[in-house]
């Protein structure tokens, strides 16, 4: 890929800005973060929730930034700046602006991907194993919001061969304008599922937001649709009132033209065997768990309406790999011994949660060693909210989880409904739970800790790393 991103001109005419000051020939990154602007990027000084881009602007540009763009209303607010800027209406309708133009001037074949639970683990697939033929663009954190998608599409470089995008959502209506800007020619939902629940009247309401990412499929272009989730046929419904053409289903179900034939799973990983489109392919997956061997198959079927051989994207998921909060596995010493942590901490529902219980099923404790459940409460689920909570019950005994901690008031739905053989400690937040639990670690044990965000589990994952943090080699415990 070139090494300038845009020429100060292409900024300037697509954000429909005024320049004031120095112009710079190129403009290498695009941020709208001060903390990790890089020397040459363009600074985007949009209002997020909690601060004003505006307040950092002399910051952003006595590191390094090319120039800012601002709003005109705030400009007289910034006093005396030194350095270039371009003065636009709106800075969040300018960086939409630049999206834009970003997805003009692209020849990529691109990818959008939604869904109510494995959004980023199959964006990162696709990441991984389209990077491995071609140049490929996509973010490499959850950035599929209103700021987040046309960020990354902005940051598109002109010669990306494949660009893949997250479009998430919170309510109906928010991933119609997304997908419009992204206009991809293969569309995946990874599954429909009882998620945001406090903003739906129900779950099909759900699936009928989620469909809105068929709404900004390209002419031609493929809608991936996972046969064996329970609103497949809406979803394909919509898909044929809009006039889409290309759909493919994937899942086990007999009649997905992505079909998993078979699958071995193990603690690390996977070896898959399907028939893509009439091809038959073996493949590894480089982390566990049936849902991501799930979404593989959606992997590969998009790759396919894309133009590429989804026999070499196959060869790419062996290096594909589980990301903080989602799957990521960490050694600690526990005494003389060590524990396996299993970072599920990423957000929870109770989809996510079943899939997540499902890999500690498949982790293997040492010697004596046991598999812990440490679960926060799921959040967004409304009035159903206990219920759902007490429905992991099973799931939690069919992991053959041996003690299982709770934190966060729904969680005790969930704790009343254990076996109480699986009970281990209840407490109302991650906080006052985490004491008790690093108290009853062993070594050998695999520990899994999954939560909503709002939940705080992953501030406890890496409190658990930094407590059993391994000693440097040659190191006595207690020596000075």
């Amino acid at each position: 890929m070139t090494d300038a991103l845009w020429t100060f001109g292409e900024i300037v005419a697509a954000t429909r800005g005024r320049p004031v000051g120095a112009e710079p020939r190129s403009v290498d990154g695009i941020a709208i973060d001060s903390r990790t602007l890089l020397p040459g990027d363009a600074f985007f000084a949009i209002r997020g929730d909690r601060f004003d881009g505006h307040a950092f602007v002399s910051s952003a540009l006595a590191h390094g930034a090319a120039t800012a763009v601002v709003s005109n209303a705030r400009l007289p607010a910034l006093g005396r700046v030194t350095g270039s800027m371009i003065v636009v209406d709106d800075v969040m309708e300018a960086l939409r602006g630049l999206a834009q133009a970003a997805r003009v001037r692209s020849r990529a074949k691109i990818v959008a991907v939604t869904g109510s639970v494995g959004k980023t683990s199959t964006k990162d697939m696709l990441l991984r194993a389209l990077g491995g033929i071609l140049p490929t663009h996509g973010a490499p954190a959850s950035f599929n919001n209103h700021w987040g998608v046309p960020l990354t599409l902005a940051r598109m470089p002109a010669d990306a061969a494949f660009g893949v995008f997250e479009i998430g959502m919170n309510h109906a209506g928010e991933i119609a304008p997304l997908v419009g800007l992204v206009r991809p020619h293969a569309a995946i939902v990874t599954t429909v599922e009882p998620v945001h629940l406090e903003a739906f009247a129900s779950v099909e309401d759900i699936a009928f937001a989620k469909a809105e990412i068929l709404t900004g499929l390209d002419p031609g272009g493929t809608a991936v649709l996972n046969r064996d989730n329970g609103y497949f046929d809406l979803l394909r419904r919509v898909a044929i009132e809009l006039g889409i053409k290309h759909i493919v289903g994937f899942g086990a179900h007999p009649e997905a033209e992505a079909r998993l034939d078979d699958f071995v799973l193990d603690a690390d990983g996977s070896t898959v065997s399907a028939t893509i489109l009439g091809r038959e392919i073996t493949y590894s997956l480089g982390a566990p768990g049936r849902h991501l061997i799930q979404n593989s198959l959606a992997v590969l079927a998009a790759a396919a309406a894309i133009g590429a051989d989804p026999e070499n994207v196959a060869a790419g998921l062996a290096g594909f790999h589980a990301g903080k909060g989602r799957g990521e596995r960490s050694t600690i010493q526990v005494g003389e011994g060590s524990a396996t942590v299993i970072d599920e901490s990423y957000n929870a529902n109770p989809a996510s949660m079943r899939a997540a219980l499902e890999v500690l099923a498949q982790a293997q404790p040492g010697p004596g060693g046991r598999r812990i459940a440490v679960l926060g409460d799921m959040l967004e689920l409304g009035a159903e909210e206990l219920a759902l909570h007490a429905g992991l019950a099973e799931p939690v005994v069919d992991a053959g989880t041996d003690a299982v901690f709770l934190a966060g008031p729904r969680m005790k739905a969930l704790w009343e409904a254990l076996p109480p053989d699986r009970r281990a400690v209840y407490a109302g937040s991650a906080t006052e739970l985490e004491s008790a639990l690093a108290e009853a670690i062993a070594p050998e044990d695999v520990i899994m800790v999954k939560g909503s965000n709002g939940s705080r589990m992953g501030p406890l994952v890496e409190s658990l790393k930094r407590r059993f943090a391994p000693r440097p080699l040659g190191v006595a415990e207690g020596a000075n």
